[in-house]
Formats: C-alpha cells, structure tokens, sequence
C-alpha cells in the first residue's frame, strides 16, 4: 500500500516504523510541517503497560527507549507543609526530542521516508493519491479540519491555565505541589525525564491566573510562533523558588493554554483516518496523551495488516480503540475537573488530600493502592479511623465504620438504594416487600431504604406503586419495620415523593414511561408540559389549593410513617417527579411566585419539607434526593444543586442524597464509573452537609475510595444488592474483614466464609504481579515535613 502519514509526533512515527515492519512492501511516506529538532513539550510519561506493549511489538524501539528513560515508583504529594508518599506506580519517563530522534532513526533504519520542514498537500490530494491517510499532526489537525463535518468533531475547553516548563533540578519522583498563594491556590506538576532534566507544568484556575496578573503578562507575550512568555516565566521562578531550589526553568514555546479535549463521533472518513490528538486528547494530569497515540498505532498497524481490504481495517481499529480511549476521556475528565476544583480540596489534611487526589480519575481505587502501596493505605485507614467517631474506632475498611445522622447511628456506610419494584396492590405493600427489604436488611447493609411510596392514589407512577395514604398501607409496611429492626442491625427509611407529569404508566417491565393501555388517572405538575409529547398525557398545572393540599398529603404520609416504625424519612425531589419538576427549569414555566428563578422554584418544595420535617420526630432524619442537573442545556447545573442543597439543608434537612437526571427524555447523561460522586462530593465539600452518593458505584472498592477520599458519607447501590442480597457481608468477606458493621445473622454466620470450590491444582493468582518492581525501595519516604 501507499500510505501517508501526516504528523511526525510519536503516535505517527510509531505507526509508521510499526506498518513498515509488518510488510516492507509498503510505501510509507511522513510530512512534518516543523523541523526535525522542533517540539514542543519537554517528559513524556509512559506507563509499564505500555512500554510492554512496545517491548513485544517493537524490541529495539524497547530497548532504545529503556537505556534513556528515568524511572520512579513514587508520587509525592506536597501539601500544607506535608510531604505524602505513595509508591509502586512504575512510571518511565524520556524526553520528547530523545523519543522522537529514537523513533526517527527506526523509521529511517526500516525504509520510511520522513519529510520534515515541509507541509503535507491538501487532504483530499493526498487521499486520491494514497491508500491509506493516517492523520497524526495533532489536537489543531488541518487534515481533520478539512472533513470536520464527517469526523464529528466537538472541542471542549477546560478552565485551568498551564504552561508547560521544564527545569535543570531533577527531581526523585513525581511531584504534585500544592499551593496556596496570595492569589489562590496553584499547582505544579513535576517529574524527571532525564539525568539533567525535569518537567514542570504549572496549572490554575482562570480566577487565579488573572488574580496573580498572568493575564496581563500574556497580553504582552511576543505572538509570534515558538516564543515563550518570558515575564511569566520570571515571575513563577520568583513564585516557585522554595520548590526549585536552585534550578532553572526551561522554557520552550511555552505559554499559557487552556486545555482542549477533542472527540469526534467518527474516526475515518474514506481512506482517512485519525491517530492520537488529532482523533481525541485527554488532560495532561493523567499522563495519558503519548501512551494513547502510541497504542492507536499499533492497534492500526495491526488493523491494516490483518484485515483485507482497508475500510474493514479502519472500521476494526475504531472498533477496537473507542472503548479503550472513551473511558481513559471519562478517567481523564474526572481527572481535569478535579483539578479545576481544587479550592474544594486543599481543606483536607494531607494524608486524605493525598489519598483524594491519588484516586481522583476513578481509575486508581483503594484497593489498587493497597495492592501498590499497603503501607500508605494502612495509613490513611488509621487517620480515617481516629476520625469516624466520637469514640476511638479500630482500622477497618473506610465501608464498615459507623455513621451519625442527625440523632440516628448506621452501623456502616452502606445504604440499599431506593428502587421502585411495582409490586403493592392498591398501594399496599406485599410479601415481595417483606422478602425484598427484609433479605437486604439480612444482608448486612447499614440502610434499607423502600421504594418511591407516594402520598396519594393520584401521586402513583404505576398502579403497582406502594403507598402510606390509607391505614392497611401504614400497618403493612409496620410489618416491614418490625422485621428489619428484630432481626438485622440495619435501619430502615422510607422515601416519600409524587409523581407528577410521569405518573399513570405502566410498570418498569410492561413499558417504562409508557401510558396504561386502559384506566389511566389524571396528572399534574408545575406546568402543563408532558413528559413526552404527543405520548404522555398533558398533566394539569397546579394552583395554589391543590399544592395546599398535595403539602398535606405529605405531612400526612410522614405522621404515618413514624407510626409504621420507619427510622429515617427521605423526600423526593429528583427524577423529574412532582417537587423535582418544580426544581427543574426544563419542568417549571410557572410565571407566579413559584417559577422563574431558582428561588421561586425552590419556593414549593421547601414548603412541603419545612411541613414534613414539623412532622416528622425531631430525633429522626430527614434526607431530601435531588438530581444534581438535568444533563440538557437550560436545565438544572451542578451550580444550581449547591445552591438548592444549601437552602433544603437550611430547612432542616440533614443529608443530601445526589442523584442526577430522568428528569426530560432528552437527556444527555455522561455516564461512567461512579459517575454522579462528583456531583455528591462537590455539594459535601461547598456546604459541609452530608451526602449520600449514589450511581453506578458497584464495588466495594468503589465504596471505600468514595468513603476514605470525602466525597460523600454515605454510598447507595442499587443493582448490586438485586444481583446478591448480601452485598454487603460478602464485600466485608471478600476483604477479610471480620467486626463491627459487618454482622452475619446467627442462623447466617455459617455462610460467612466462601466454601471451598474443590480446585486443588492450578496456579494462584500472583497479586503481586501488579505491582511495579522496587515498590519497596521506597519505604523510608514515607510522611515528612515539605516546603
């Protein structure tokens, strides 16, 4: 094949180097528009998994990389006079020219012409000219530029400034510094990359930038290309003396940038196809960039070669590097929005800060370190332990430690999500309840909460919905309650909500949202907007007595939950249900005092809870569930959920339970591994109220991260407990924990142990494969003073 190749960065060279091998036949020509010895950038950072990768691909790109890399096992994070250690990371580290010049020479060892100093021709020149298109010039691509429409492209701009500088001090580890500045707070990332050599990234929030006067300093920044911004430069030497310590900063076309990330709904248009930056980018702060160009051009040289004709090659390289590379965007956002937040951090001590910023792309979880580092978690678990309670409490994992809210004690951190199972008769619950919440209660979880139970006949979602709006509903569900409480050490909640504009549907199973085919009841809601079109029926806007009398319906449903022996009360105001829908600007069109701004919306909900919660035992909870944002423009921000979790709390509520959306079909959910705890974390740490996180958390890893870390105080799972009731007693097995807040029912405890499963032969698993070699080594840094 003719194959050309624009972009001579690491990702194109690669690819080239790596076609060539697989069939010299091939002719491969590279355009890059800079001279050979112009880059940008200083380190580059490549993981264990994916120098291996190249070892096995590539033994003399391996080699060559291996005798010029620096090494280190540590990260160290300088916070608040502190010095944090954790090691076993195993990163290698080499500087950009030196992996270009290695990569150079392979190619010219190996045939490929690489033309250097000139411009590629046009796009489609080189398309009609070439089998093959390998677009690798970058995040600013001209050759996707050309078929933007058809490559889908959306560019999306962080908040952070950076400016990218290396120094003459080299450092021993990777080294996040934190800082905080007359200016606010600042953070520098730092690594070796040579034996002389170190980069230095200096990162903050546009506020901070333009507070310490950078702004004013790029103004005067001589514009034209390859100049750095020698004031600013001058001036972080001045700022970031103590963490030089003597040395130099080095620029190199270094200037300030806004971080962009780039995905394209396509990857290959015709015989053009994207590599690397120009196909998708991911921050910086997970050091990813350079190992996912990398990998990309194995994984198309590998395509082209196994595949017969080539739109099947590029359609199985897509397939095959999407997933890979949409999750490392997920882990890499957290990542970035992390670091735009971390005004909300810097408060924590620095053995939870390090232990927060460690794992604050979701990737790298508790139990990761403990495998990487079990002294350094050991550490954090005993600081979270001294911390748990008014009472000195033993290490344990973060999980099983005992919670407080308000007047009620969880003897964990576990709570049994709400989840509607359509299962009562005329809102009465049966003996699917029972079974349903008391086997949950049984399984070791510190909360069990029920279902949606709505406060009138009207106020239903499905006819299979239960209710607390007659007496048999209030003595069916006594039964409940009587059953948690005489056997198991859980407490049991109810949450109270109505469904406005989505109620009369039919079950989950039958149609979900869909209309009942026969006897639907009328709705109503803030405004009448269905929910779906020409679907849905149009609910009724509620005036002012019928929202006096829903309000009643509510305090009404809580007198009698305190009578059914419920310990917690929980009302909903999420998921597009009645008070949500008042919320949700998507939802609320009113033009009374109960629409237009977030505080006339609020206006209706805080009435019912203020009414509940008089209601309700003042030595008994109240938590209100909200979604965090609507996920659709125009709709509720996670700037509005602070704010409308700060004005529920000032009503009495004592936690926030965060969920998101299901409030409008249109909705455009970024899901991912836990990905509403950020929504959670963020109100906990603006408002100091107790959260509860909920959203694909479905490990017990992901618990204790979430826990240990501060970002929520409590965790809900859903799924998890319907695919094993006793989630939470197999997690405390499964980790070898045996105590407090991990309690088997006597005629259980048998079963606390996983029985053998009769394999006496075999390899074991070797855990200790996953980590890095020398991860000892570096035990004597543990936890020191810091400048």
């Amino acid at each position: 094949m003719r194959i050309a190749c624009v972009g001579a960065g690491p990702g194109g060279l690669y690819f080239a180097a790596l076609a060539k091998q697989l069939d010299v036949g091939h002719e491969i020509t590279v355009y890059e528009r800079d001279p050979a010895d112009a880059t940008y950038g200083f380190g580059v950072v490549l993981s264990d998994e994916t120098l291996g990768g190249i070892e096995h691909a590539d033994p003399h790109v391996y080699a060559a990389l291996a005798a010029e890399s620096a090494r280190w096992d540590d990260i160290d994070v300088h916070h608040r006079g502190a010095v944090v250690t954790s090691g076993g990371h195993g990163f290698s580290a080499i500087g950009r020219r030196t992996l270009l010049r290695i990569l150079r020479e392979r190619c010219a060892e190996l045939g490929v012409r690489v033309r250097t100093g000139v411009h590629a021709p046009p796009a489609d020149e080189l398309a009609a000219a070439h089998d093959v298109v390998v677009a690798a010039d970058g995040a600013h691509s001209r050759t996707r530029a050309a078929y933007a429409d058809a490559f889908g492209t959306t560019l999306e701009h962080g908040r952070n400034r950076f400016m990218w500088l290396g120094t003459d001090r080299v450092f021993d580890a990777f080294r996040f510094h934190v800082l905080e500045t007359p200016h606010g707070v600042m953070q520098l990332h730092c690594y070796p990359y040579s034996a002389d050599a170190s980069t230095f990234l200096v990162e903050t929030h546009e506020d901070v930038w333009r507070a310490a006067g950078f702004a004013d300093l790029a103004e005067r920044c001589d514009p034209r290309p390859g100049r750095s911004d020698t004031e600013s430069i001058a001036r972080c030497s001045t700022l970031f003396a103590d963490v030089l310590d003597g040395g130099r900063l080095l620029p190199n076309n270094s200037r300030w940038q806004r971080f962009t990330t780039v995905r394209n709904r396509s990857w290959h248009h015709g015989n053009v196809v994207l590599l690397g930056d120009a196909a998708h980018t991911a921050h910086f702060s997970i050091g990813s960039g350079t190992k996912l160009a990398m990998e990309d051009a194995l994984a198309l040289a590998a395509c082209l070669h196994e595949n017969p004709t080539v739109p099947s090659a590029l359609a199985a390289y897509e397939t095959e590097r999407g997933p890979v590379v949409a999750s490392t965007q997920r882990a890499a956002q957290a990542s970035m929005e992390w670091f735009e937040g971390i005004g909300r951090h810097v408060g924590q001590e620095p053995v939870q800060f390090a232990f927060d910023l460690l794992t604050r792309s979701r990737r790298v979880t508790y139990d990761n370190l403990r495998l990487r580092d079990p002294e350094f978690v050991a550490e954090v678990d005993a600081w979270f332990a001294d911390r748990a309670g008014a009472a000195p409490v033993a290490p344990r994992p973060p999980m099983f430690h005992p919670f407080r809210l308000g007047g009620l004690e969880l003897a964990n951190r576990v709570v049994v999500s709400a989840m509607d199972v359509y299962s009562a008769v005329d809102g009465t619950p049966q003996d699917f309840h029972l079974v349903h919440l008391g086997g949950k209660a049984l399984g070791g979880a510190g909360l069990v909460m029920t279902e949606m139970v709505c406060v009138s006949a009207e106020g239903r979602i499905t006819p299979g919905c239960a209710g607390l709006y007659r007496t048999e509903h209030e003595t069916a569900w006594r039964r409940v309650t009587d059953f948690v409480h005489a056997h198991s050490g859980a407490r049991v909640g109810v949450q109270l909500g109505h469904s406005g504009r989505k109620g009369s549907t039919r079950r989950m199973w039958e149609g979900m949202d869909e209309p009942l085919p026969e006897g639907n009841w009328p709705i109503v809601a803030p405004s009448p907007i269905p929910y779906r079109e020409g679907v849905n029926q149009v609910p009724r806007e509620l005036d002012a007595a019928a929202m006096a009398s829903i309000r009643d319906d509510f305090v009404a449903a809580a007198l009698a939950a305190d009578r059914a022996g419920f310990d917690l009360l929980e009302l909903h105001c999420a998921h597009g249900y009645l008070l949500s829908g008042f919320l949700s600007p998507v939802t609320n069109r009113r033009t009374d005092a109960y629409g237009g701004d977030l505080a006339a919306r609020l206006r209706y909900p805080l009435e019912v809870l203020t009414a509940v919660r008089a209601a309700w035992p003042d030595h008994k909870p109240l938590t209100v569930r909200i979604s965090a944002t609507d996920w659709v423009e125009g709709g509720t921000t996670a700037d509005d959920a602070v704010e409308v979790a700060r004005a529920l709390a000032a009503a009495g509520a004592d936690a926030i339970d965060v969920s998101t959306g299901q409030v409008t079909p249109d909705e455009r959910p970024a899901r991912g591994r836990s990905y509403q705890v950020p929504f959670a974390e963020r109100i906990r740490r603006e408002t100091g109220v107790p959260v509860i996180a909920v959203g694909a958390i479905s490990s017990h890893d992901d618990v204790n991260s979430t826990i240990l870390a501060g970002r929520a105080d409590l965790c809900a799972l859903g799924r998890p407990h319907l695919y094993d009731p006793h989630w939470t007693l197999h997690a405390a097995a499964d980790q070898g924990y045996e105590g407090p807040g991990a309690t088997w029912p006597p005629p259980f405890r048998a079963g606390s142990r996983k029985p053998p499963t009769g394999r006496t032969d075999g390899p074991r698993p070797r855990l200790d494969l996953l980590r890095s070699p020398g991860a000892d080594a570096t035990r004597h840094r543990r936890w020191r003073p810091g400048r």
